[in-house]
């Protein structure tokens, strides 16, 4: 019996310490380090959960301006091209959520190397690399 109280007591704590783990955010001083187009290779819920493949193409301009550009794979709605705005705050990407509209929503680099990155938004994980 007090082994199975020292498994559950073990198992609890290791449930709460993953529930608490929290990415490594990577501040930006500003936007040079992420100028330039990228390719949104995936898409997923958690970091280390499935990746859904994406065919979605952005490219951070100087002027604040996220471009973005899409390909419906599915053939439903074709092509897709919009300029959100985006800016530098607090050191994470604040973007805007639809085009015309001044709902934002805030991106954290969790990832970045030379040709990759790693955002972690609201509600999803994008996997990119630099074209």
């Amino acid at each position: 019996m007090k082994k199975i109280i020292n498994l559950l007591l073990l198992a609890t704590v290791f449930i709460v310490s993953s529930a608490n783990a929290k990415d490594n955010v990577i501040l930006l001083e500003d936007n040079s380090s992420i100028l330039g187009k990228w390719k949104v290779l995936s898409e997923a819920a958690a970091i280390h959960k499935t990746k859904t493949p994406l065919n979605i193409h952005w490219n951070f301009k100087d002027n604040g301006l996220l471009h973005t550009e899409a390909k419906d794979t599915r053939n439903r709605t074709g092509n897709l091209s919009i300029d959100v705005k985006y800016s530098i705050e607090n050191g994470k990407i604040k973007k805007q959520s639809n085009p015309g509209r001044e709902k934002y929503e805030t991106c954290s680099v969790v990832e970045q190397a030379e040709k990759t990155m790693t955002l972690h938004c609201k509600y999803l994980y994008f996997f990119l690399e630099r074209e």
